[in-house]
């Protein structure tokens, strides 16, 4: 789960992690407001959107506009904010449709000696969290990765220990901060760690990262993702969520118990297990088709949720063909299909149907689908099915 970048800020607070001072507007004049009440000589207006690269991002309405900008007076911030909100912000992350804009973050300006990058993720070489730190901040930590990797650095830490003192010095000098600011990065870099861990996040990335002219350490960007399978420890996290800002169709989907990604092909693919998922989709690739979608109905999928996947898959007016992949384990083959023949009167299918089971009551199941009648291709096995339903789009 994705939080906005103001919503991160107000955990950074909460948690003793130093951030400007900001305000949120959802209209011209609650950014005109913010401006006067931040009483600086400027601020910058920021566009609220589950995206990077918003500062380089433009409108489609407003081609000239900016997802993020630097004003001077609150009618600037005003005036900007009029061609910011209900506006589709369109951004290296946001793909050609963009994000609709319904929220803006009015930050106090701040006087800025260096620009840093700073992330934290779960390292499964490692086995634990690490801290990643850069002298590039403000560019995309790939790029930097591709054209600098010695200036990346990484230091892993205890989970319930946290980030030692000495590892934040150990940080701070090999990025050439002075002494002021190494004492900041003592206080800020266990904290933003301790937070990590605290929240159960799988990703925190703080871009750019800030020393102030007063060698202050301070987060001038909040990037937030938290592990969905912790968020019943967290109900205070889940209220954050925004819906806007999801696919409609992977939000049915968790509802439905139902793991769901959309992806930009043609072929429809609903498995039982994750990885036999991965495997679909590659062996799709391979023969020269593109998976619209990754789907697992898991181990005890049930009629509704068959059904609700097949609603979810048609949905997307992108697919051409499905492929359904069962290894029945815990599932029994017989029941699947009896599922899918349920749902295949409900939904409706108006695109081919290439079906391969495998496992427990397979031959059941294969007769099954036989007897029904409907025009069902069987696949013999994984292979096989991928070349048939790329075959049945033309390919």
């Amino acid at each position: 789960m994705k939080i906005h970048e103001y919503q991160a800020k107000q955990l950074f607070r909460a948690a003793g992690v130093a951030v400007p001072q900001g305000i949120v507007a959802k209209s011209a004049e609650e950014a005109a407001k913010a401006f006067e009440t931040l009483g600086g000589p400027i601020a910058v207006v920021k566009s609220q959107i589950h995206a990077g690269g918003r500062g380089k991002g433009t409108f489609k309405e407003s081609p000239k506009q900016r997802g993020v900008v630097l004003v001077k007076s609150a009618a600037e911030a005003a005036e900007n904010a009029r061609r910011m909100l209900g506006n589709t912000l369109v951004t290296i992350q946001t793909g050609d449709d963009g994000k609709q804009v319904n929220t803006l973050f009015v930050e106090q300006g701040l006087k800025i000696a260096r620009e840093l990058y700073l992330g934290i993720i779960v390292d499964r070489e490692v086995g634990g969290p690490v801290l990643i730190m850069s002298s590039e901040g403000g560019m995309e930590i790939e790029e930097v990765a591709k054209h600098s990797p010695e200036k990346i650095l990484a230091e892993p830490f205890d989970s319930i220990a946290g980030l030692y003192p000495y590892q934040a010095r150990k940080m701070a000098y090999a990025l050439g901060l002075d002494a002021t600011a190494v004492r900041s990065a003592e206080k800020f870099l266990p904290q933003i760690c301790r937070f990590f861990v605290t929240y159960d996040c799988s990703m925190v990335e703080i871009n750019p990262l800030i020393i102030t002219e007063d060698s202050q350490m301070m987060a001038l960007d909040g990037k937030v993702t938290f592990d969905d399978n912790a968020l019943f420890r967290h109900k205070d996290v889940v209220a954050l969520r925004d819906l806007s800002e999801e696919d409609p169709s992977e939000v049915k989907a968790a509802d439905t118990g139902l793991s769901y990604v959309k992806l930009n092909g043609n072929i429809g693919c609903l498995v039982n297990g994750a990885g036999l998922a991965m495997s679909t989709m590659d062996l799709i690739k391979l023969h020269g088709g593109e998976p619209a979608n990754f789907l697992d109905v898991g181990g005890g999928a049930n009629e509704s949720q068959v059904t609700e996947a097949f609603r979810i898959i048609l949905a997307d007016k992108n697919v051409k063909a499905v492929l359904v992949n069962i290894f029945g384990g815990i599932m029994k083959c017989d029941v699947i299909v009896a599922a899918l023949l349920v749902a295949y009167e409900k939904v409706g299918f108006n695109v081919p149907l290439v079906v391969r089971l495998e496992g427990t009551n397979v031959e059941k199941a294969r007769e099954m689908l036989k007897a029904s009648g409907r025009p069902i291709i069987s696949a013999s096995d994984l292979t096989d099915a991928a070349q048939k339903v790329v075959k049945s789009l033309g390919v």
